[in-house]
């Protein structure tokens, strides 16, 4: 297990010192959670952000397939 020094906002450490002792949670613990959370939410939007590029990029090229069979259509 890595160490960590990090310093928070005075707001939100008074807010998280509430929460953790209403669940009778160690703050370690209580970070730990919150960080595993973030980055499944992070790696969520990345992913999300990822597909719309490649789904447009896909839609882009389809289009085009798409007119040229048309162009194909008409001249016949």
């Amino acid at each position: 297990m890595k160490s960590l020094s990090l310093r928070l906002n005075d707001t939100i450490f008074i807010e998280t010192e509430k929460v953790i002792s209403m669940m009778h949670k160690p703050r370690n613990k209580y970070i730990n959670e919150a960080l595993d959370y973030y980055n499944k939410l992070q790696k969520q939007t990345l992913l999300a952000k990822r597909l719309e590029k490649e789904s447009q990029l896909v839609k882009d090229e389809s289009m085009l397939v798409l007119s040229e069979f048309e162009a194909l259509h008409d001249d016949n």
